[in-house]
Protein backbone atom coordinates (compact mmCIF):
# COMPACT_ATOMS: atom_id res chain seq x y z
CA UNK A 1 0.00 0.00 0.00
CA UNK A 2 1.64 3.22 -1.16
CA UNK A 3 -0.90 5.48 0.52
CA UNK A 4 0.50 8.27 2.69
CA UNK A 5 -1.20 9.88 5.66
CA UNK A 6 -1.98 13.59 5.61
CA UNK A 7 -3.94 16.18 7.53
CA UNK A 8 -6.41 17.20 4.81
CA UNK A 9 -9.42 15.84 6.71
CA UNK A 10 -8.28 17.40 9.99
CA UNK A 11 -7.79 20.75 8.29
CA UNK A 12 -11.24 20.54 6.74
CA UNK A 13 -12.75 19.77 10.14
CA UNK A 14 -10.82 22.60 11.78
CA UNK A 15 -12.00 25.08 9.14
CA UNK A 16 -9.14 27.44 9.90
CA UNK A 17 -9.23 27.02 13.68
CA UNK A 18 -5.54 26.39 14.39
CA UNK A 19 -6.12 25.60 18.07
CA UNK A 20 -8.69 22.93 17.21
CA UNK A 21 -6.36 21.46 14.58
CA UNK A 22 -3.45 21.26 17.03
CA UNK A 23 -5.62 19.74 19.74
CA UNK A 24 -6.89 17.10 17.32
CA UNK A 25 -3.33 16.27 16.23
CA UNK A 26 -2.21 16.03 19.86
CA UNK A 27 -4.97 13.54 20.62
CA UNK A 28 -4.02 11.36 17.64
CA UNK A 29 -0.35 11.48 18.60
CA UNK A 30 -1.21 10.43 22.16
CA UNK A 31 -3.69 7.66 21.37
CA UNK A 32 -2.17 6.05 18.29
CA UNK A 33 1.04 4.64 19.82
CA UNK A 34 -0.84 3.06 22.73
CA UNK A 35 -3.46 1.52 20.47
CA UNK A 36 -0.80 0.21 18.06
CA UNK A 37 1.13 -1.32 20.98
CA UNK A 38 -2.06 -2.93 22.32
CA UNK A 39 -2.76 -4.39 18.88
CA UNK A 40 0.75 -5.88 18.72
CA UNK A 41 0.38 -7.31 22.21
CA UNK A 42 -2.85 -9.08 21.26
CA UNK A 43 -1.23 -10.50 18.13
CA UNK A 44 1.78 -11.76 20.11
CA UNK A 45 -0.60 -13.41 22.58
CA UNK A 46 -2.60 -14.98 19.74
CA UNK A 47 -5.78 -13.07 20.64
CA UNK A 48 -7.29 -12.23 17.25
CA UNK A 49 -10.69 -11.14 18.58
CA UNK A 50 -9.10 -8.75 21.06
CA UNK A 51 -6.88 -7.47 18.21
CA UNK A 52 -10.05 -6.88 16.16
CA UNK A 53 -11.34 -4.50 18.82
CA UNK A 54 -8.18 -2.41 18.54
CA UNK A 55 -8.26 -2.51 14.73
CA UNK A 56 -11.77 -1.12 15.02
CA UNK A 57 -10.41 1.89 16.93
CA UNK A 58 -7.36 2.32 14.71
CA UNK A 59 -9.28 2.25 11.44
CA UNK A 60 -11.00 5.51 12.38
CA UNK A 61 -7.61 7.16 12.75
CA UNK A 62 -6.75 5.93 9.26
CA UNK A 63 -9.83 7.75 8.02
CA UNK A 64 -8.90 10.90 9.93
CA UNK A 65 -5.44 10.76 8.33
CA UNK A 66 -7.07 10.56 4.86
CA UNK A 67 -5.98 6.96 4.28
CA UNK A 68 -9.04 5.60 2.52
CA UNK A 69 -7.39 2.42 1.22
CA UNK A 70 -5.94 1.64 4.65
CA UNK A 71 -9.37 2.21 6.19
CA UNK A 72 -10.99 -0.22 3.73
CA UNK A 73 -8.23 -2.75 4.40
CA UNK A 74 -8.76 -2.40 8.16
CA UNK A 75 -12.50 -3.00 7.79
CA UNK A 76 -11.78 -6.28 5.99
CA UNK A 77 -8.99 -7.23 8.39
CA UNK A 78 -11.20 -6.57 11.41
CA UNK A 79 -13.72 -9.05 10.01
CA UNK A 80 -10.98 -11.62 9.44
CA UNK A 81 -9.71 -11.18 12.99
CA UNK A 82 -13.21 -11.78 14.33
CA UNK A 83 -13.03 -15.15 12.58
CA UNK A 84 -9.63 -15.86 14.15
CA UNK A 85 -7.60 -15.18 10.99
CA UNK A 86 -4.45 -13.08 11.51
CA UNK A 87 -2.89 -13.73 8.09
CA UNK A 88 -2.94 -10.05 7.10
CA UNK A 89 -1.00 -8.95 10.18
CA UNK A 90 2.17 -8.00 8.31
CA UNK A 91 0.25 -5.78 5.89
CA UNK A 92 -1.53 -4.13 8.79
CA UNK A 93 1.78 -3.55 10.57
CA UNK A 94 3.10 -1.76 7.49
CA UNK A 95 0.21 0.70 7.77
CA UNK A 96 0.94 1.17 11.48
CA UNK A 97 4.62 1.80 10.71
CA UNK A 98 3.76 4.33 8.01
CA UNK A 99 1.53 6.25 10.40
CA UNK A 100 4.04 6.02 13.26
CA UNK A 101 6.74 7.56 11.06
CA UNK A 102 4.33 10.25 9.85
CA UNK A 103 3.22 11.24 13.34
CA UNK A 104 6.84 11.94 14.23
CA UNK A 105 6.96 14.56 11.46
CA UNK A 106 3.91 16.60 12.47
Amino acid sequence: MQERPNLNYVRTLAAGDGDFEQKFIRIIKQEFPDEAATYLQHVRQDEPRAAAEIVHKLKHKFNILSMEKAYAFAVEYEEQLQLGNMKQDLDFRKILDTITRYLKTI
